[in-house]
């Protein structure tokens, strides 16, 4: 079945990008929206691979030309998903993926609330600030104002998990993407070999121990 359109978010530093890399090297037909940016490349990184990198003016000319089905500005850089996305992946035939941030999720689930949104968490509070650190190292920005900045704003995105479908707490990855692959197919309507019930474990409605346990070390 394709057409499905699937978005997943997290805080930076949950291994986001992991999940959905993996993911897609285990399940056929998903095609992946390659988001635009004004933000500098970082590291290795290269346009049209992990985004379009574009300056403010051409993005500002794009949200008034209507070429964003979600936009959003994010630590004082924009970010957004084209609407011709949605028709490249409809016209492979495929389900599309968007890894979009909370603000940019929020936008599209009330455009297209029959999108299947996938929250994914850090496993605990330390793992989250050590990845942060990390990640601000590898870029040169070590201040502590911009580490706790990335901090709190992870956290607060935290809070918005509950307006998702499903939510996966990716402490062992290998657990992870097994229940995202769970969650894609089930949503494509496969309903054997287990899919079902790991796929239902992971909705926010069945609050399982794991989330609430993670939730409630971040004080949620």
């Amino acid at each position: 079945m394709a057409g499905i359109l699937f978005i997943i978010s997290a805080p930076s530093g949950s291994g986001k990008s992991t999940l959905v890399s993996q993911l897609r090297t285990l399940v056929e037909g998903l095609d992946f929206s390659i988001s635009y940016t004004t933000r500098a490349p970082r590291g290795s990184e290269e346009n049209g691979r992990e985004y379009y990198f574009t300056t403010r003016e051409e993005f500002e000319r794009m949200v008034a030309a209507g070429d964003f089905l979600e936009w959003a500005e994010v630590f004082g850089n924009y970010y957004g998903t084209a609407v011709s996305a949605l028709q490249h992946a409809k016209d492979l035939g495929k389900d599309l993926l968007l890894d979009i941030d909370v603000q940019g999720a929020l936008q599209v689930m009330k455009k297209m609330p029959q999108a299947v949104s996938i929250f994914i968490l850090p496993p605990s509070p330390q793992v989250l600030e050590r990845r942060l650190r990390n990640r601000s190292a590898a870029e040169n920005m070590t201040a502590e104002t911009i580490i706790e900045k990335r901090l709190n704003g992870a956290k607060g995105e935290l809070k918005m998990v509950w307006d998702y479908q499903y939510a996966l707490v990716n402490d062992v990855l290998d657990e992870a993407v097994t229940e995202m692959r769970a969650v894609v197919l089930y949503e494509r309507g496969l309903r054997d070999d287990g899919i079902e019930e790991l796929a239902k474990g992971c909705r926010t409605n069945a609050a399982s121990a794991k989330l609430q346990a993670v939730l409630g070390a971040f004080g949620e």
